[in-house]
């Protein structure tokens, strides 16, 4: 096959410490044609700027955009308006791509007519908390049947991991939706797939991920995941499914249980219930993990979805009104 020029867009923001090493990753790609590497970059506290800068100085093929907002959306639709060719791949600013990433990703394109193909997010850790928590965010009992977060079979996805893009693609949607500081991805390939494009899962395509290094991090990370996958839910209806509301649904559970269970004690039971489930279901999760994470494992999950149900269940009915105001404006 003839093989198209792809640019790699990065939403870059406090990376100084890996920023060089990414890049680094993307330009040694096995891949037989034209690269190029954008990078939009936000106002870091560290000297990411400085980074960015020296590697364009140093390789032509690397080109630097200013995202004065430091917002991701916003990072990434100022690196594909920089970007030349027709190909779009979206990377992150830590992430370690495999050196056979983009050419099976052209393939795949090439072979599936799809308009976004991507694969896994290969969550990893170095300490107990995190392999703990990879352990929970690569299983259905932490994450439901997302593909890209506990793989199985290639084929029509709802969205993916990362993403390799047709330009025309992304035009035909208007890129990114900066109001979505969550669940950008995920809005977007909904779009893509509601005006008649697809959405291709490979499991072939998988990106090291490293989870956040303690409770209270990865407790914000789900909280704000919940609140902005409600988002998208008031924005696009009939995308909410069994998966989606069972976090909530257990928190309402156990608040009841709680609360109730003073007046009557059977309610009680209620919370007990969750604790010995999580806890019998990490059980399958330690095979393969060392013995000082196993008892981490019902704890990253507990919070994973306590976490996601508050957020989905207090989601301000106003986030996300600079989207729905856009829209409304340009229907």
């Amino acid at each position: 096959m003839s093989w198209p020029p792809v640019s790699v867009v990065m939403p870059v923001l406090n990376e100084e410490r890996h920023l060089a090493a990414a890049v680094e990753h993307v330009l040694a790609q096995e891949y037989p044609g034209e690269l190029e590497v954008v990078l939009g970059v936000g106002p870091s506290e560290d000297r990411t700027r400085e980074v960015a800068d020296d590697l364009a100085a140093a390789d032509p093929r690397v080109k630097v955009v200013d995202n004065p907002t430091g917002k991701t959306p916003a990072g990434l639709n100022a690196a594909i308006g920089a970007s030349t060719h027709d190909i779009v791949a979206r990377i992150d600013g830590h992430a370690m791509m495999p050196s056979d990433y983009l050419r099976v990703a052209v393939e795949t394109l090439d072979e599936t007519g799809a308009d976004n193909v991507g694969g896994i997010m290969a969550a990893e850790g170095t300490t107990p908390w995190e392999k703990a928590v990879a352990a929970a965010m690569t299983s259905k009992v932490g994450v439901g049947n997302a593909r890209f977060h506990t793989g199985g079979e290639g084929g029509p996805a709802d969205t993916v991991y990362l993403g390799v893009f047709r330009r025309s693609a992304l035009e035909r949607v208007g890129g990114y939706d900066e109001a979505f500081l969550r669940a950008q991805d995920w809005e977007m390939n909904h779009r893509i797939r509601t005006t008649g494009g697809t959405v291709w899962f490979q499991p072939r395509m998988q990106v090291s991920y490293r989870p956040r290094r303690n409770v209270k991090l990865l407790a914000k990370q789900y909280f704000h995941y919940g609140r902005w996958r409600r988002v998208v839910a008031r924005q696009h209806k009939g995308t909410i499914n069994l998966r989606y509301l069972a976090p909530p649904v257990a928190v309402a559970g156990i608040v009841v249980g709680l609360v109730g269970g003073f007046l009557f004690w059977p309610l009680w039971l209620v919370p007990a219930a969750y604790l010995v489930l999580i806890t019998a279901a990490s059980v399958p999760l330690t095979r393969g993990r060392p013995a000082s994470s196993w008892p981490l494992i019902p704890l990253a999950l507990a919070t994973m979805h306590m976490s996601w149900g508050v957020g989905f269940i207090t989601s301000p009915s106003n986030l996300g009104a600079d989207s729905r105001t856009a829209q409304a404006s340009h229907s």
